[in-house]
Order: structure tokens, then sequence, then C-alpha cells
């Protein structure tokens, strides 16, 4: 059975339409309004094997804040809820991804206590039309809508672009491994037998 989330979320600033498969094989249909975050989303869903359809009509005209970061948020929400109650996972999730110069790590946790740590260190305003600092609330608003413990740090590198694509991507691996299923797990793989 699919591990499947469609979520439909409106506000004054962001009409938002989001499907999400966590057993798929990497296909995307997005349409945020956004052409460099489109690159970044369609590359997570890729390199992470998700199927996602996300259409977003946003007050771009305003900048790309509530889109960017309403998108986090959705996606975060469809994350925990394809997830279930993440019996027989393995909640965790690491990932080195080089490209090129760069080299991005991310680990993650299913564990149900949002937190995010962030250190990318991206020196130009915009790589296209995406304001570069809108990286951090997206990651940090899919964090808490997750309910994950997510940490990104940057190894190497200089060039903006690639510094972005290779944290979504490794944040795609990193999801894919932690939502991975392990024969060894019954339960939920906690102590305290809850996430």
């Amino acid at each position: 059975m699919e591990r499947l989330a469609t979520i439909h979320r409106v506000t004054k600033e962001t009409d938002i339409s989001l499907t999400l498969n966590l057993d798929g094989s990497g296909k995307a249909s997005i349409e945020t309004g956004i052409g460099f975050f489109d690159h970044m989303l369609g590359s997570f869903a890729r390199h992470g094997f998700f199927d996602l359809d996300l259409k977003v009509q946003g007050d771009l005209q305003v900048d790309t804040h509530h889109t960017v970061e309403d998108v986090g948020i959705v996606l975060g929400q469809a994350i925990l809820q394809a997830a279930g109650d993440k019996a027989g996972i393995c909640r965790f999730g690491s990932q080195i991804l080089p490209m090129d110069e760069s080299l991005i790590l991310c680990s993650l946790d299913l564990c149900g206590r949002p937190y995010l740590g962030y250190d990318l260190k991206l020196d130009r305003e915009r790589v296209g039309d995406f304001e570069t600092e809108m990286a951090r609330e997206f990651f940090y608003a899919v964090s808490y809508g997750a309910m994950m413990n997510l940490h990104l740090r940057q190894l190497a590198g200089e060039n903006c672009h690639h510094i972005l694509e290779a944290a979504f991507k490794a944040f795609g691996r990193a999801l894919d491994a932690a939502c991975g299923f392990d024969s060894r797990i019954h339960g939920v793989l906690s102590t305290k037998g809850t996430l």
C-alpha cells in the first residue's frame, strides 16, 4: 500500500494543492511560479524517489516569502501524514552529497520533535528568481510541519546554485532513507514505544 498524502491549504497569501507519494518513482509536476524553486523541488522528488504533484497560487507580486514558506509548511504536513504511525521505518536518514565543488550533509530524524540546524553559506541575494534567504525559511517550515529533526551542513561550496541543489537532493535522499522499512523493526524504532 502506497503512503500517500493530499493537502489543500488556502490563506489570503497562498492557495496550495499538494499530493506526495513516499513510495513513488521520482515523478514530479510542480508549479509554484518560482522557476528555481520548481527546479529544487523537482530535484528533491527525483532523488528521493517521491512522486510530487504541486500547484501554487501565491502573492508573488509581494515577494517569494509567503509562497516558499507555505510550500514548506504543506510539504512538511504531507510528509507527516504520509508517514502514518511510522511503524517499521528506519526513522533516521543521512546523506553527504556532492555537486561539483559543493558538499552538503543532510541528517534527519522523524522523531516527532521539530528542530532545524541550518548552516548553508549563501552569499548571493538571488539564484534566478529565488531569494536565497528563503532556503532557510523553507527547511524550517518543513521541519516543523513534519515534526522532524533536520540538519543541513555545508562542508564545501562556493556556487550558490550548486549549494542549494545539493541541499535539496541530499534532503530527498536522507528522507527516503528515513522512510525506508527494515524487517528487523517491530512497531516504531524508539525505546519509548512511540514517536
